[in-house]
C-alpha cells in the first residue's frame, strides 16, 4: 500500500486554519493514489501548545475540529493526525486518531512524554496505557496491512537528545506493536531542530526497522514556533535498513513510499547538505514564522559594521525579502570609518535600505544631563570614581531607544544581533543592543557566527543571493563593540576559541569548572584562572537572559526555555 508522509507547518492555536491546510493535503495524497497520509503530532493545534491545553474551550474546539476533519475528509483514504484528547483515564493525551471512510477506526495515546531540554509533557498530558495496531487494506490482491501507531518519543526514548536513561525501566512502544503485529511502523513527529540530531534520527529509525524486520517511517513538523525550529525531512526505511524514502528540510511536503517490501533506496537530502547549510535554513524559516505568525510584515535592526549584524541582516534579507528590512547604521564618538562604509556595503550586497542616524548629539546631550547627577554621586562616595562603563552602556541604550522608537513608528520589529558568546558572559547591555522583539544569532557561539558568514559568501547562490553577502572587511576586522576608543573584544574577553570551548563546555555539556581545567590542562587560555571566571560570568548574567528577546534555539541547549537557571544563588562551580 502507499503511505502519504505529510510534513506541515501549523500554527499554534489557529485550529480552523490548520484543519484547511490538513484538508488540502488530505485531497493531493489522496489524488497521487496514498491509501494512508499521515501528519505529525498534535498537527491540528500545532506543537507546542504549552498552557493553551488548560485553557477554557481550547480542548473542545480541538476535539470538534478532529470529529469534522475526520468525518469529512477521509473518503478514500486512512488518514492518521495528532490531536489532544481527553484521556481515559482523565487528565489530556497527546493522541493520534485514525479515520478512514468518515469513521473513527481507532486512536492511540502517546506513552513516553519527554519532560526535559524545552519539552514539559508531564506538565500537560496523561501517558497512555494503550499498543495500537490497525489493518489497513493494501491494493489489488495485496490483503490487509498490519500498521503500528506512534508518536515521537515512543521512537526516539531519548537518545536523540542525550537522555535515553529517562526511559531505562519504561516498557518499549515499539516492541510492543511489532509483538502486535505490525510490519509498517508509523511515528508522528514533533522534534524541534538541533543542528547535528538529524543524523540521529535517521540512525534510530534505521536501528529499529533492522531489529524488528519491519517497515519503520516518521514524519516531522515544519516551520518556527516561537524559539523552535522544525526540519520536516521525514524518512521511512524499508525491514532491511534501506533509506526509501526522505522528504526535504524546512518546507510543507508530502513524501510517498509504498510498504511493506522493500523499495528502491533514496538520496537523503538531510545528510547532503553541509552544517551551515542545515543551519542557514532554520534560521531564515524561524524569523519568516515568527514574524508571520505574529503579525510583523517588515523588520529593522542596527547594522555596526561587525559580523553579528551583518550575519542577522542577510539571514532577515533571505526571510522576508530586502524591500522589507531596514538597516540602521548608528555611529558614535568612537565609530570607525569602516564600520559605517562596512555597513552600508553591507546593505548595497543585500539590496536593502541602510539609513544613518548620527548618535553624536544626542550622546552629547544626554552626557550633560547625566554628569551633573554623577558627580553628586561621587562627593558623596567621598571622590571615589564611577566606573566610565556608565557612558560605554549610555551609548548602546540610546542606540537601542532609536530602533525601538523607529518600531513603534514603522510597525516593523526590531532584531537583536548578539550572539551566544556574548550573551553567556553578559558582554551585551540590558535597555540598549538587547533591545528588540527576536534575538536571531542568540544561540550561535561567535565562531559559528563567522563559520556562518564564509559559508553564505562561498554558496551565495544557495541562499538566494545575487552575490557574496557579507563584506571582507566585516569579516576580517576585529570584532569591537566600539564604545571606547581602539576598544576591542579581546580586550575584555579571552580569544573566542578559548571562550566558546568554555562555553560549549560549561554550558552545553554541563561541565564543571574543575572538570574544564583538568580535561584542557596545557592548552593555552584554558588556565585556571580564565575558565572561573568566564563561569562565573555565565552565572552573574543570569539576570540578563532573563531580561533578552526570544532567541531561536539551534543546539542542544540554549538560553530560553530548556535552560532553567536561577537568577539569585549561591552555588559557585567546583
Amino acid at each position: 500500500m502507499r503511505f502519504a508522509l505529510c510534513q506541515f507547518n501549523p500554527t499554534v492555536g489557529d485550529i480552523t486554519g490548520n484543519a484547511a491546510a490538513m484538508a488540502g493535503m488530505i485531497a493531493q495524497a489522496r489524488s497521487a493514489g496514498a491509501d494512508c497520509a499521515l501528519f505529525p503530532e498534535l498537527a491540528l493545534c500545532g506543537y507546542p501548545p504549552r498552557d493553551l491545553l488548560l485553557q477554557g474551550g481550547f480542548l473542545k474546539a480541538c476535539t470538534s475540529a478532529a470529529k469534522e476533519l475526520g468525518e469529512g475528509h477521509s473518503a478514500g483514504i486512512t488518514i492518521v493526525f495528532g490531536c489532544p484528547l481527553p484521556a481515559d483515564s482523565g487528565g489530556i493525551a497527546n493522541s493520534l486518531l485514525a479515520y478512514r471512510d468518515g469513521k473513527m477506526i481507532d486512536y492511540y495515546d502517546k506513552r513516553l512524554l519527554p519532560t526535559y531540554d524545552i519539552f514539559d509533557e508531564d506538565r500537560y498530558f496523561t501517558p497512555g496505557d494503550r499498543t495500537v495496531v490497525i489493518d489497513m487494506q493494501g491494493r489489488g490482491d495485496a490483503g490487509p496491512v498490519r500498521v503500528g501507531l506512534t508518536i515521537c518519543e515512543d521512537l526516539w526514548k531519548g537518545e536523540d537528545a542525550g537522555f535515553a536513561s529517562k526511559y531505562t525501566n519504561a516498557s518499549d512502544p515499539v516492541a510492543a506493536v511489532v509483538k502486535a503485529g505490525a510490519k509498517v511502523i508509523l511515528s508522528a513527529s514533533a522534534s524541534p531542530f538541533v543542528l547535528g540530531k538529524g543524523s540521529r534520527h535517521r540512525a534510530i529509525l534505521k536501528k529499529h526497522a533492522v531489529t524488528h524486520g519491519v517497515c519503520v517511517a516518521s514524519v516531522n513538523q515544519v516551520g518556527g514556533d516561537d524559539e523552535l525550529i522544525f526540519d520536516g525531512h521525514a524518512a521511512a526505511f524499508s525491514a532491511s535498513g534501506e533509506l526509501i524514502a526522505a522528504g526535504p528540510g524546512f518546507e510543507d511536503a508530502i513524501t510517498y513510499f509504498d510498504a511493506p517490501g522493500d523499495g528502491r533506496a533514496v538520496t537523503d537530502p538531510a545528510s547532503s547538505r553541509d552544517e551551515e547549510e542545515h543551519l542557514f535554513r532554520a534560521l531564515v524559516v524561524g524569523v519568516r514564522d515568527y514574524c508571520r505568525k505574529t503579525g510583523f510584515k517588515s523588520a529593522l535592526l542596527g547594522l555596526s559594521g561587525g559580523i553579528d549584524s551583518a550575519v542577522t541582516a542577510a539571514i532577515a534579507c533571505a526571510a522576508l525579502g530586502p524591500a522589507n528590512v531596514l538597516g540602521v547604521a548608528l555611529p558614535g564618538p568612537y565609530s570607525s570609518e569602516h564600520s559605517k562604509s562596512d555597513a552600508h556595503d553591507l546593505a548595497r550586497r543585500l539590496g536593502m535600505r541602510c539609513i544613518t542616524v548620527a548618535l553624536k548629539d544626542v550622546f552629547e546631550g544626554a552626557v550633560r544631563t547625566i554628569d551633573p547627577a554623577l558627580t553628586a554621586i561621587e562627593a558623596s562616595r567621598l571622590g571615589e570614581k564611577l566606573p566610565d562603563l556608565a557612558e560605554e552602556n549610555l551609548q548602546s541604550r540610546l542606540r537601542g531607544t532609536i530602533l525601538m522608537a523607529l518600531s513603534n513608528r514603522t510597525g516593523a520589529i526590531v532584531l537583536t544581533t548578539g550572539n551566544k558568546s556574548e550573551l553567556a558572559v553578559g558582554y551585551c547591555t540590558l535597555y540598549g543592543d538587547m533591545n528588540g522583539g527576536l534575538a536571531v544569532l542568540c544561540d550561535l557561539t561567535k565562531n559559528w557566527v563567522y563559520r556562518l558568514a564564509r559559508w553564505m559568501n562561498s554558496h551565495f547562490a544557495v541562499c538566494g543571493f545575487s552575490g557574496a553577502p557579507i563584506p571582507p572587511g566585516s569579516i576580517d576586522k576585529p570584532p569591537s563593540a566600539e564604545l571606547r576608543p581602539n576598544q576591542t573584544d579581546q580586550d575584555s574577553l579571552p580569544p573566542y576559541d578559548v571562550l566558546d570551548e568554555i562555553l560549549h563546555r560549561y554550558v552545553e555539556k554541563r561541565q564543571s569548572a574543575g572538570e574544564i581545567i583538568r580535561e584542557c590542562a596545557g592548552r593555552p587560555g584554558f588556565d585556571d584562572a580564565t575558565v572561573r571566571r568566564i563561569v562565573r560570568l555565565t552565572d552573574l548574567s543570569e539576570y540578563k537572559r532573563k531580561q533578552a528577546a526570544t532567541g531561536l534555539k539551534v543546539t542542544g541547549v540554549a538560553f530560553g526555555s530548556g535552560r532553567r537557571m536561577p537568577i539569585a544563588q549561591g552555588w559557585k562551580s567546583p
